[in-house]
């Protein structure tokens, strides 16, 4: 597959050939979705925590006596039922991460690449570079190509000046080649990939010789 490759003046920079076995790949909603749920899961604090009854400093005399009251009968003051009690079967500290195969996250982060190539939101610039780190020339550069929501994928290293510049865009979004993954892909309106990310990618997702 032949992409057609500009820079960042919206000038056309030639074309480049890409794998048909990374961004030709017919795209699955159920594998994009586990792909997704497994990252955000993996993301996920899980710092939610209440008290038990045994971890409250509550006196462990009985309240009142069994019978006799009229009431209903009750130990101590920690029981869930009480106002300040302890949380009956509450949220514990815990990792919300899951796995998924490793086949299977390389296949979403194909499908995601082939989704935005198959609709046309993928573009392809030579360099993602700026000469000085400023937001305000990125913007106009970004504006006048008609990238509004816009993730950015480089090579191993970024350049410093286009990330500091990028880090003041709300809607724009920068990642190395390693770093490139399904859910932030797909929420980003627009792809566009250098040349080194490309490489950075294809040496990434290529098929591993046994």
């Amino acid at each position: 597959m032949k992409l057609a490759v500009i820079n960042l003046d919206a000038a056309a920079a030639g074309e480049v050939e890409v794998s048909d076995e990374i961004f030709g790949v017919e795209p699955r909603a159920d594998i994009l979705q586990r792909v997704v749920r497994w990252q955000l899961a993996k993301r996920q604090a899980g710092t939610h925590k209440t008290k038990s009854r045994g971890e409250l400093s509550y006196s462990t005399k009985k309240i009142y006596r069994q019978k006799g009251t009229g009431g209903a009968r009750h130990g101590d003051k920690a029981v869930a039922q009480f106002r300040h009690g302890g949380t009956a079967k509450g949220p514990q500290v815990r990792s919300h991460a899951h796995e998924l195969p490793k086949k299977v996250r390389a296949l979403g982060l194909k499908m995601a690449l082939s989704a935005k190539a198959k609709d046309g939101q993928l573009i392809v610039v030579d360099e993602a570079k700026l000469a000085e780190p400023k937001t305000k020339a990125l913007a106009l550069k970004l504006a006048k190509l008609g990238w509004s929501k816009a993730l950015v994928i480089d090579g191993a290293e970024l350049d410093a000046n286009f990330a500091r510049a990028a880090q003041n865009l709300e809607a724009v979004h920068v990642l190395p080649g390693q770093g490139a993954n399904v859910y932030d892909i797909l929420r980003k309106q627009t792809l566009v990939v250098t040349k080194a990310g490309l490489a950075a990618l294809e040496a990434r997702l290529a098929p591993k010789e046994a």
